[in-house]
């Protein structure tokens, strides 16, 4: 893992956790844009993971704006951007992402630029995150 920190393990920030909801939620752009204020400011394997996560929301995106070439491109550089981050980073399995891209990504690409349209909306990740309590129970 290239740039390992310390606090790559940390509880993630209030921004990301937005950030997630708006991923789920099939907010891509809006969470693009979330993500690129932290990403730009963040060092080590979370600013891959935040930069990943970031291309996949973009890639989703140009799916839904029927871009074939677009999303599936990002979906290949998001992948390539996780494989640098450890497996669990900021809460969010990286492994099993990089699972569900490449999955996805192969559907696109079976599917085709005339047929994205009947891309199964299963395939299209959730993220979530493991979350430890901030404060201990008492």
């Amino acid at each position: 893992m290239i740039g390992l920190r310390k606090d790559d393990r940390a509880q993630p920030p209030e921004e990301f956790i937005l950030a997630v909801d708006q991923f789920n939620r099939g907010e891509w752009f809006i969470c693009h844009e979330t993500l690129e204020e932290l990403w730009a400011g963040e060092s080590g394997s979370a600013r891959d993971l935040y930069q990943g996560i970031l291309q996949v929301a973009v890639a989703l995106h140009h799916w839904q704006e029927e871009n074939y070439a677009g999303a599936v491109f990002l979906l290949g550089q998001a992948v390539k951007l996780l494989r640098h981050v450890e497996p669990v980073c900021r809460g969010v399995d990286v492994t099993e992402m990089i699972a569900k891209c490449e999955r996805l990504r192969t559907e696109m690409k079976l599917l085709g630029p005339d047929r994205m349209g009947k891309l199964d909306r299963s395939l299209i990740p959730l993220i979530r995150l493991q979350l430890t309590p901030r404060y201990p129970q008492a």
